[in-house]
C-alpha cells in the first residue's frame, strides 16, 4: 500500500472517502464547522442525537452529496482531546481502513484531528501509518479462489496534514512506519503458519531470508553442533519429535565496534503438544504459535536492520517441536544444561523455559549490556493478565521500566510481577539443580524465577507473551491471529536505549 503526504484542508481533498479524526467536545473547531455547513447541518444533527460525540472507536459516515470534493466523509472519534495518544490514532486509522476495505470504496485520504501538533505530530503520523497498514493484514496464503479475502483494500491512501507541518519530517514517519510494519507482518505470517510447515528447519531459513533481505548476519546450529555444544535441554525437549532442533543466531552491528550487545531471546517452539504430558485437544491447534517470541525476535532484528539502528544487537532463537514419541523425554528425566546445571522433569508441557536455559546460557559468550527473553510461556500468565498485557520480570528494575515505558508508547503494554526470592523456594529440587515446575500457584513467576537461575550473569528483564501473541477474534488493527506482539515494543525500547543503562 503505497502512503503520501499531502499539505491541504481535509475539505478539499478529492477522494471516495475522506477519514478526519475528532476528539471530544472539539466540534468549534473551524473545520468541523465548515463540514457541518457543508454537510447542511448533519453533524450537529448527529451530535445532539447521540449518534456521534466522538468518543473512542465511534465511526459515522456522511455522504456530502456534491458539497464536498470527497464522495463521503468518515469521523472517527478519539476520546476526550487531553487523553489522546498515538495508540488511539493507531486503533481510529485501523478501525477506518477496515470499514473502507469492507465496502470497498478503493480510495483512502486520513486527517489527524485538527489542531494538533508539537513534537509529536511525526509520531502520530507514524501511530496512524502503523494502524493502516497493520489493520490491512490477513493471512490467507492457504485460502483459494473466492475463500479470499473479500474486502478491496485502497492501493493508495493519502495522509493529509496541517500547511504549517514538517512534511519532509512526516514522509521519514511514514517510511518508518513502513519498514517496522514489515518486520511486524513477517512475524505474524510465521506464527500463523501452520505446524505441518513450520518445522525448526523452516524457521531457520526464514531467519536466513530475513538476513537475505537486510543487513543481519545468520548463523544456525544443527542437531550435531547443539551435541558438542553441551546444549542437554534443548535436545530434550526435541528427542520426542523427527524434526531437528535449531539454535538460530542473528546479528545486527549498528553500534561501535567495542560495543557491548543487547541480546534478545526468543522462544521457538514450533508446535507444543505437551509431550508425554500431553496437552487437552481443546485447542491444541493454537499450539502452531508458540515459537511466537522466536518469531518476534527475528521480526525485531529484521526492523534493527532495515531502520539501521545504532546498536549492536543479537538475537538467539532455540527452536525445537515438542511432541510425544518413544524417543520422547519423561516426566522424572533429569537434563544436563548448557550451564552445567541439571534440571528435573516434573512436566514436558513446560517445555520452553528448558531450551531459553540453553539459549540463555549461550548469550553470555557475547558479554552482552542486557539480556531479554521473550516467550510464549506459561497459561498462567493469560489468567493473571488476560490478553490484555505482556507480563514482564527481571533483575534489574531500571531495565524493567524502560520496557514498561517502551509498552506505554508502542501500545504494547506490558505489567510487571515480582520476582522475589521466595519464589525460588518453589521450584527446588531434591534430586537435581532445579526442577521444571513449581506446581500451580504463581505460575508465571516460577518459570521466571526457573530463567533467573540462568541469567545471574547479566542484567535480564523476562516477557511472557502468552497472552498477547495470539488472538482468538479481531481487534482495531490486529486481526486475528498471531499478533506479531514484541516488535514495535523492542524497537521502542531500543530507540530509547540509554535510558535502560
Amino acid at each position: 500500500m503505497d502512503i503520501k503526504i499531502r499539505k491541504a484542508s481535509p475539505l478539499q481533498i478529492k477522494t471516495s472517502c475522506m477519514v478526519i479524526c475528532a476528539c471530544e467536545k472539539d466540534f468549534s473547531n473551524p473545520l468541523f464547522k465548515e463540514l457541518d455547513q457543508k454537510l447542511g447541518g448533519l453533524l450537529r444533527k448527529a451530535q445532539r442525537n447521540g449518534e456521534f460525540s466522538a468518543k473512542a472507536d465511534e465511526q459515522i459516515l456522511f455522504q456530502p452529496a456534491g458539497h464536498l470534493p470527497a464522495e463521503r466523509v468518515l469521523l472517527v472519534g478519539l476520546g476526550p482531546a487531553e487523553q489522546t495518544n498515538t495508540e488511539k490514532i493507531r486503533r481510529a486509522a485501523g478501525q477506518a481502513i477496515q470499514l473502507i476495505a469492507e465496502k470497498k470504496f478503493g480510495q483512502m485520504a486520513f486527517a489527524l484531528p485538527p489542531g494538533t501538533g508539537g513534537s509529536d505530530y511525526a509520531a502520530q503520523v507514524q501511530a496512524a501509518t502503523e494502524g493502516l497498514l497493520l489493520a490491512s493484514y490477513r493471512y490467507d496464503l492457504f485460502l483459494g479462489g473466492k475463500a479470499k479475502d473479500s474486502r478491496k483494500l485502497p492501493k493508495a491512501v493519502t495522509l493529509v496534514i496541517e500547511a504549517e507541518h514538517d512534511k519532509k519530517c512526516c514522509e521519514t514517519a511514514v517510511e518508518k512506519a513502513q519498514k517496522l510494519c514489515r518486520a511486524v507482518v513477517l512475524t505474524r505470517d510465521l506464527v500463523n503458519a501452520p505446524g505441518n510447515i513450520k518445522s525448526p528447519d523452516f524457521l531457520a531459513e526464514q531467519a536466513r531470508a530475513a538476513a537475505n533481505e537486510s543487513s543481519l548476519k545468520c548463523k544456525v546450529l544443527g542437531q550435531k553442533e547443539l551435541a558438542k555444544e553441551g546444549c542437554g535441554a534443548l535436545l530434550g525437549v526435541a528427542q520426542g519429535s523427527v524434526r531437528e532442533p535449531r539454535l538460530i543466531i542473528l546479528e545486527h552491528h549498528g553500534g561501535r565496534k567495542d560495543e557491548a550487545p543487547v541480546v534478545l531471546v526468543g522462544k521457538g517452539v514450533t508446535f507444543d503438544s505437551g509431550g508425554i504430558s500431553l496437552k487437552s485437544a481443546d485447542k491444541m491447534d493454537e499450539m502452531k504459535m508458540d515459537m511466537g517470541g522466536g518469531a518476534a525476535v527475528i521480526g525485531t532484528m529484521l526492523a534493527a536492520s532495515l531502520l539501521e539502528l545504532p546498536v549492536n544487537l543479537v538475537g538467539i532463537i532455540p527452536a525445537a517441536e515438542n511432541m510425544p514419541s518413544g524417543t520422547a523425554y519423561r516426566p522424572g528425566d533429569i537434563l544436563t544444561s548448557l550451564s552445567g546445571q541439571t534440571i528435573e522433569v516434573l512436566n514436558t508441557d513446560a517445555e520452553g523455559r528448558l531450551i531459553l536455559a540453553d539459549a540463555l546460557t549461550y548469550a553470555k559468550r557475547y558479554q552482552p549490556k542486557l539480556v531479554i527473553d521473550m516467550a510464549t510461556l506459561t497459561g498462567a500468565c493469560i489468567i493473571a493478565l488476560g490478553h490484555q498485557a505482556t507480563a514482564v520480570l527481571g533483575n534489574d528494575q531500571n531495565l524493567v521500566q524502560s520496557l514498561l515505558d517502551a509498552g506505554e508508547k508502542s501500545g504494547e503494554r506490558l505489567w510487571q510481577l515480582p520476582l522475589w526470592d521466595e519464589y525460588d523456594q518453589l521450584i527446588k529440587s531434591s534430586v537435581a539443580d532445579v526442577k521444571n515446575t513449581g506446581g500451580r500457584p504463581a505460575g508465571t513467576i516460577t518459570a521466571a524465577a526457573f530463567l533467573k537461575k540462568f541469567a545471574n550473569d547479566f542484567r535480564w528483564a523476562h516477557l511472557d507473551i502468552a497472552g498477547t501473541a495470539w488472538r482468538d477474534m479481531d481487534q482495531p488493527y490486529i486481526p486475528k491471529g498471531g499478533t506479531g506482539v514484541g516488535v514495535r515494543l523492542l524497537i521502542e525500547f531500543l530507540h530509547n536505549l540509554p535510558a535502560a543503562e
